[in-house]
């Protein structure tokens, strides 16, 4: 899949198939956020993957806003180092990992903001570490369409030179 295909492709998944997702593709979607760019190549994450079912279901209980992270083929916990560009470098690998993710048909969807403290026993992250989100991952459980998203119009988002002058 072309990136730009996978860009205005990509939804948002929130049930997922019992199905496993192959170990190289694991990788690949790892891999994507190991080579993202970030500011200063800094770096400052860490990639947690989680597969076994247990502790799966324990993180969809911990995070109230993603209970079917339960259900997941497997979760990335993104933890980020003390960095003033930790969130967006982080982000910008979230991101990567999960457009990897839908162009070899694993949906994802993004899972809590920081403010994920009840997760660090869970996987001994370190104090001076910050879970900014979890992103479980696994095969739709639905079939979803690609490309049928409710957007704003380009015109309505975006200007040419200065702000509120037409993009065209």
């Amino acid at each position: 899949m072309e990136v730009f295909d996978a860009v205005s492709t990509v939804l948002a998944v929130r049930g997922y198939q019992n199905k496993q997702v192959p170990e190289d593709v694991i990788r690949r979607i790892i891999e994507a956020g190991r080579l993202t760019a970030s500011s200063q190549n800094g770096q400052p994450w860490h990639f947690i993957l989680v597969e076994k079912r247990e502790t799966l279901q324990q993180l969809g209980s911990l995070a109230t806003s993603g209970r079917y992270t339960a259900e997941a083929a497997f979760a990335i916990v993104v933890v980020i180092g003390q960095s003033r560009f930790g969130v967006s470098d982080g982000s910008r690998a979230i991101q990567s990992m999960m457009l990897t993710a839908w162009a070899e048909g694993v949906g994802s969807n993004w899972v809590g903001f920081r403010g994920l403290d009840s997760v660090r026993p869970l996987l001994k992250i370190p104090d001076d570490m910050e879970i900014l989100a979890i992103v479980p991952f696994g095969y739709p459980a639905k079939r979803i369409g690609r490309g049928k998203k409710n957007r704003k119009s380009l015109a309505e988002v975006a200007s040419r030179e200065r702000f509120g002058q037409p993009f065209s």
